[in-house]
């Protein structure tokens, strides 16, 4: 899995190149480009090139000239000025597809790594098209014409301004703010034509039919269990690590993977700049109808 591209200048290619660079990205997932020597301002600007920027909903991750900009950061990364903590540590330390709890999740995900670990580097990927075709055709009936409900909440982080909240405050504002989203468990992707199964460990909460009605007790597991999320020992054969190094840009498909942050016992710094855009097709066909229609 993955493609590797050097010499590609991402701001002063053609827009028919990027086109290509997108194509790319659906064909092999994974877009690693070599060499990348941007300013925050050029990777939002990259960003808008290839389609429609989503800024995240929550101010404390952002950059703080950029807004468009996540950051994920760990020991140690100040922001220049006030000495404030630059975005937030231990991100993404579960498996998830971003923005799967909100109705538009978005189909590109740009990383750029600004300080990366000596040791121990990279972001472990599970293709969930090569996931879905190798489930038991059992498995594939059951869940035909399904849908996932994904939810934030197991993994929402408290923020700082939530400090002395009672917890049922917090609780209710995740409610009210990202309620749970039902999304199907799977779908073409539209570009290639690829089904894709679309659950994640972290987000989706529970399986449902199209009338709402709960499946099966123990049938998301199993999904969960057949294509590796449940390995703690990232050995499953659909598990792939990602390394990169400083000056890597990575782009991948955001529909098909899911993705894990790889953090150790004793974590070195690490600080990554990310966007994320919605490309010209929708997330998936159909999406923001009612179910059944």
């Amino acid at each position: 899995m993955g493609l590797t591209i050097e010499g590609f200048d991402v701001l002063g290619a053609p827009a028919d190149r990027l086109r290509e660079l997108k194509e790319q990205v659906y064909r092999h997932k994974i877009v690693v480009l070599r060499d990348q020597r941007l300013t925050p301002a050029g990777f939002v600007a990259l960003g808008r090139r290839l389609g429609e920027v989503e800024t995240y909903y929550q101010p404390m991750y952002h950059h703080p000239e950029h807004p468009e900009i996540f950051v994920s950061s760990h020991r140690g990364a100040r922001r220049e000025g006030d000495g404030a903590q630059l975005g937030v540590p231990r991100t993404g330390t579960f498996w998830h597809h971003d923005y799967a709890f909100m109705p538009r999740p978005f189909g590109l995900t740009l990383v750029w790594p600004q300080v990366v670990p000596e040791r121990d580097r990279g972001t472990y990927f599970i293709d969930m098209g090569a996931a879905y075709r190798k489930l038991p055709d059992a498995l594939k009936a059951e869940i035909a014409g399904t849908f996932g409900l994904n939810s934030v909440r197991r993994y929402f982080k408290i923020r700082p301004s939530d400090v002395y909240r009672p917890v049922c405050e917090v609780l209710a504002e995740i409610e009210e703010v990202t309620p749970a989203c039902a999304h199907p468990t799977v779908f073409a992707h539209p570009v290639t034509g690829e089904r894709v199964l679309y659950v994640s460990e972290a987000v989706t909460c529970g399986l449902q039919d199209a009338g709402g009605n709960p499946l099966r007790d123990g049938l998301l597991r199993e999904l969960l269990d057949a294509c590796g999320q449940s390995d703690g020992t990232f050995t499953h054969e659909n598990i792939h690590l990602q390394t990169f190094d400083r000056g890597d840009l990575l782009i991948w498909d955001n529909r098909s993977l899911v993705h894990r942050a790889r953090h150790t016992a004793t974590p070195e710094p690490a600080v990554s700049f990310r966007v994320t855009v919605h490309d010209e097709y929708e997330f998936y066909p159909g999406i923001g109808r009612p179910a059944g229609r």
